[in-house]
């Protein structure tokens, strides 16, 4: 970890840029940066924690680990904050985070970042945007993963990284074909099978973790439907 000034850092998330000087000195005490190559672990679930975590540039995935395994629950790409609602409200890593690809993140200070939201409330709103939309995305995840077949919840992850992460219809899926099983709830076997069925149908193109989507309006048709 290092140092870093928040006065002068061109990554201030939009709470942080409603800060005045003397707030930003504040912040600036009890904040450090770390960076975090591919595979590195961020926060680890069960661990305590004191540290509210901002990601200033990467991608990352979170993690929990369940009865039988650990269960990839969703994919955070920067900027944005990690865990909130659990650092705040139990002290204890609720799940775990590990990067995808090289990544940023501030660790700030959980009683600094409480006094924050005390004393400045334009920061304490675009923190309750944050987690609003936090939450509301959860909500769409999970009536998707139990209403929707797995060609759709297959179909709505490959839109999901095309428009809120790649912004591109061509990328590298940043997960293997075990971690992309995980994610939609099935198995490496089934999402195998419905890659080569969606790439036969000239749907997309798919090369080992290299997608092209050909016909996005196809894509996204299964993807309503499930």
């Amino acid at each position: 970890m290092k140092s870093t000034s928040c006065s002068s850092c061109l990554l201030k998330s939009k709470a942080v840029i409603n800060l005045g000087d003397n707030e930003l000195d504040i912040l600036d005490k009890s904040c450090v940066q770390a960076t975090f190559d591919r595979g590195e672990t961020i926060f680890k679930q069960g661990a305590l924690s004191s540290n509210i975590i901002y990601l200033q540039t990467g991608l990352i995935k979170l993690m929990i680990k369940g009865p039988n395994r650990v269960q990839i629950l969703r994919l955070k790409k920067a900027p944005c904050y990690l865990g909130l609602p659990t650092t705040m409200g139990d002290k204890i890593n609720n799940y775990s985070a590990s990067a995808l690809e090289k990544s940023t993140a501030c660790f700030i200070d959980m009683n600094t970042f409480k006094e924050l939201l005390r004393i400045n409330p334009a920061f304490s709103y675009e923190i309750i945007i944050e987690l609003c939309k936090n939450e509301l995305e959860q909500f769409k995840r999970c009536v998707t993963l139990v209403q929707n077949q797995i060609f759709g919840r297959l179909a709505s992850n490959l839109i999901s990284f095309a428009d809120d992460i790649y912004s591109s219809h061509e990328y590298e899926l940043p997960l293997n074909r075990n971690e992309l099983a995980d994610l939609v709830c099935t198995s490496r076997e089934t999402i195998s099978r419905i890659l080569s069925d969606l790439t036969k149908e000239r749907i997309i193109e798919a090369n080992g973790k290299h997608i092209k989507i050909i016909n996005y309006n196809m894509l996204k048709e299964i993807s309503r439907k499930g």
